[in-house]
């Protein structure tokens, strides 16, 4: 993986949410770790928007499963702030790993699709499963760019 600009810490300089090009995939990762604060969240996601913004890739594989703590609803903010502008930046795919136990909480919430307008989401248990439905998305953007 390639680091680049998008490293967030708490105050006291332990990293919760890294965003990095994985050049071997050809997408995006997020990864989200200990304790996140609706707060962090934001300051974490609009710090993968200027990772986004480098146009390396249209996909993100968002990883909440090492994250500690109770489950908090960003949803709204998400789809009225940080969608618009990862989707004018060219993100087409979000495989979202859930943090464990939650996952019934996001499918509920997801199931109402608030992220259709913008660009496709699946939830899933483990970041393997993630990768796989992401490398099924980038084969499926390729056979139509080729029609």
């Amino acid at each position: 993986m390639q680091p680049l600009p998008g490293i967030v810490c708490h105050p006291n300089g332990q990293a919760y949410c890294t965003t990095e090009y994985v050049s071997a995939e050809h997408w995006l990762r997020t990864t989200w770790q200990g304790f996140v604060s609706p707060a962090d969240a934001e300051q974490g996601a609009l710090a993968a928007l200027g990772v986004l913004q480098e146009g390396l890739a249209p996909c993100l594989l968002n990883d909440n499963s090492q994250i500690k703590g109770p489950w908090f609803d960003s949803v709204a903010w998400l789809q009225q702030v940080w969608a618009p502008q990862a989707a004018r930046l060219g993100l087409r795919h979000v495989a979202h790993v859930a943090q464990p136990h939650t996952e019934a909480d996001l499918g509920a919430v997801l199931a109402r699709d608030p992220f259709g307008n913008y660009f496709e989401v699946q939830v899933f248990t483990t970041p393997e499963d993630a990768a796989t439905w992401l490398r099924e998305c980038q084969q499926q953007d390729t056979q139509g760019a080729g029609r």
